[in-house]
């Protein structure tokens, strides 16, 4: 089962590129706690799972890059190309120079449906090129400018050409402190189309990786680099396969084995002037928990905490709510690590902020002129405020 990796903007092609450098470094890595046949069936399910077939000995990475200019890719592309160990295929990139700035809604209603037919295109070529596939997934940026924007629209298109395939979205949280200074607006406009046409969205915030870069990793001078480094051994952790205790590797379809989205209630909505959760909480209380335990010790390791009810919500049984993977093969140069994934009110209160600070905006019809003159209007944020106080509610109601 073959995952198509599709790469979006600058943010998507950099750390695409670091997370299939992690997957093959680890994959090459050979780990004592298991037999050289393991390790051998390991690097031929990891193969599989994210690269083509060799040219000239080299594996192919899957995946399709999409920038709005040439520099990002064509570094990219050389990154891969002289590390000498993998490399993408320079035909499954796509890159045409927008023509209005860095603007979510020319991403969205212009340049995607512009060249529509040609990145479809691209995407259709890597899936021919896979036996069995199992989905997509998409990295991008959530509050970018074009980039983020035509990632909303892709996604549409993967999910009306590709229903039956699973399409999980990466998404990078922006600073705190700002980036842009519509970043809100991007963030509400890519979160309420992403809901609607993506299975899951896997979230990592910036804010966070800077902390483990700086308290726990003790670098001085935190690079992009370094964060998307982090984020990569992240991701790898959790895709690599686990063992099946029947002498092969294997993956799972949808890692949290339940539904990933909370729907919305149907009543007792929030109304739009009401933007604050006034619950606070003691912790994050959950509808569904992975932990994947790789490395010494694994099978020796409680996890017996996470099973106690008082983390999920009253619906749901642990049993039904929490899962654990455990491997000896360790991941890349780690002995032993551990990687949680989790669908919780975590998010909650971040994604309060964002919608506040970006509802403040368009009460004053702040910069809103950059987004009708593309099509997008008015009651398209009204949609997207709308449906995001709806998720807010559903999770607070956990």
């Amino acid at each position: 089962m073959s995952i198509v990796t599709v790469q979006l903007g600058q943010c998507g092609n950099q750390i695409g590129f670091e997370v299939f450098d992690a997957l093959f470094s680890d994959s090459h890595c050979p780990q004592g706690l298991c037999s050289k046949r393991e390790n051998e069936a390991y690097q031929a399910s990891c193969k599989e799972r994210f690269f083509s077939e060799e040219e000239n000995g080299v594996p192919i990475a899957r995946a399709v890059l999409v920038d709005m200019e040439p520099k990002v890719i064509n570094q990219t592309l050389s990154k891969a190309a002289h590390s000498g160990r993998w490399k993408y295929d320079q035909h499954s990139c796509f890159c045409q120079k927008q023509g209005s700035g860095n603007n979510w809604a020319y991403g969205y209603s212009v340049h995607g449906p512009r060249h529509k037919e040609s990145i479809m295109d691209l995407i259709q070529k890597e899936v021919e090129k896979c036996d069995s596939l199992s989905g997509f997934f998409i990295i991008m940026s959530m509050a970018g400018g074009t980039g983020s924007g035509l990632g909303a629209f892709v996604t549409q298109n993967l999910q009306d050409q590709y229903s039956n395939s699973l399409k999980m979205n990466q998404i990078i949280w922006p600073y705190g402190t700002g980036e842009v200074i519509v970043q809100n607006y991007n963030s509400i406009l890519t979160l309420s189309h992403l809901y609607r046409s993506s299975d899951a969205l896997l979230v990592h915030e910036n804010d966070a990786i800077h902390k483990i870069c700086a308290k726990l990793m003790n670098i001085k001078q935190i690079s992009f680099r370094d964060i998307n480094q982090v984020l990569a051994h992240q991701l790898g952790s959790v895709f690599q396969p686990t063992y099946s205790g029947e002498g092969s590797w294997h993956y799972r379809r949808n890692p949290l084995g339940i539904d990933w989205q909370v729907r919305p209630p149907l009543s007792g909505l929030p109304t739009l002037s009401k933007m604050s959760t006034n619950k606070e909480f003691h912790f994050n209380t959950s509808i569904a928990n992975l932990v994947i335990l790789r490395g010494k010790d694994v099978h020796s390791a409680d996890v017996g905490a996470f099973k106690d009810p008082a983390l999920y919500t009253s619906w749901l049984e642990p049993v039904h709510a929490f899962s654990v993977w455990k491997t000896q093969r360790a991941f890349s140069k780690y002995e032993k690590s551990a990687a949680l994934v989790s669908n919780s009110q975590f998010l909650v209160k971040p994604l309060d902020v964002t919608v506040g600070k970006a509802w403040n905006m368009f009460a004053s019809k702040a910069y809103i002129h950059q987004y009708t003159k593309f099509g997008i209007e008015e009651e398209d944020f009204l949609d997207s405020f709308t449906l995001l106080e709806q998720v807010i509610a559903s999770y607070c109601n956990l």
